[in-house]
């Protein structure tokens, strides 16, 4: 019988997929955007520090031109990305000021945190924000990260993005919000009695076996992305809890310690929940 789980956390990184801000139908999910926009708000009016790493500028951008499909050539993907992370931000920014919090945009590339000065130049920022009360919304540098350049641009997904932040910030917890109710021992999209799994500390390569192409037909990454991501919380004593994204106030749950989705932790983190 699962029991509550004890969660501490102070600073948090919450990730959220194009999927969970994109209806199937290609328009955006308002209703996630503002439900959203309360639950971080709720949380930094609580005294928690809050980064949320966001997806959703290619579907946003596709979405503003009435376009049904994403382009092959990578100038013009770049240049779909530039148009939807201002829509993205524009939609950002109308639901926290709703709810009277301040944000501010980061855009990043990998060679960022490659560098010393220019890493420690953005981890300056995000302490500041925080301090301020500040939400950071983050999303990768899309316009300018390709694999062509002669030095680490890209993060490959957000889910690796999102981890990498929390690392790089010493995050307590790292959300990852998607359109799965989190890992499950078989893929449960083919399989009506797969279970899902409450807590894991251990990821190996049958983990990664089970795993398979689950995921969003939407994302970039699918579980795989997110198995990767828990592997690094994991390694560097950190936690991390895969849920539904569907409806954001799920946060509220999780903080409260309730046995949602899966939580990946280290052997001895936190009183298990299971």
């Amino acid at each position: 019988m699962s029991t509550n789980r004890e969660i501490n956390a102070q600073r948090i990184v919450v990730k959220i997929g194009t999927s969970s801000l994109i209806h199937t139908n290609g328009t955006v999910n308002l209703q996630t955007f503002d439900q959203l926009a309360y639950v971080l708000s709720e949380l930094n009016n609580q005294g928690k520090e809050l980064i949320l790493v966001s997806s959703g500028a290619i579907g946003v951008g596709l979405n503003k031109l009435n376009l049904k499909q994403r382009p092959t050539e990578i100038g013009a993907q770049q240049a779909l990305a530039a148009i939807g992370q201002s829509e993205l931000m524009t939609l950002f920014t109308q639901r926290f000021n709703h709810y009277l919090t301040n944000i501010a945009q980061i855009l990043l590339t990998h060679d960022v945190f490659d560098f010393p000065k220019s890493d420690e130049s953005v981890m300056d920022t995000f302490n500041c924000l925080l301090k301020d009360n500040i939400i950071p919304i983050v999303n990768e540098n899309d316009t300018v990260a390709t694999d062509e350049l002669d030095h680490r641009t890209t993060f490959g997904d957000n889910d690796q993005l999102s981890a990498i932040v929390a690392s790089h910030v010493d995050a307590d917890l790292l959300i990852v919000l998607s359109d799965v109710d989190g890992f499950y021992d078989d893929n449960p999209n083919q399989n009506p009695n797969a279970h899902l799994i409450s807590e894991l500390s251990v990821i190996n390569d049958n983990t990664f076996t089970i795993a398979g192409g689950t995921g969003s037909r939407f994302g970039t990454g699918g579980m795989k992305t997110k198995l990767a991501a828990a592997k690094r919380m994991i390694s560097e004593n950190r936690q991390m809890i895969l849920a539904n994204g569907n409806d954001p106030r799920i946060i509220f749950d999780i903080l409260e310690g309730q046995p949602i989705g899966t939580l990946f932790t280290s052997n001895g983190k936190l009183t298990q929940g299971v």
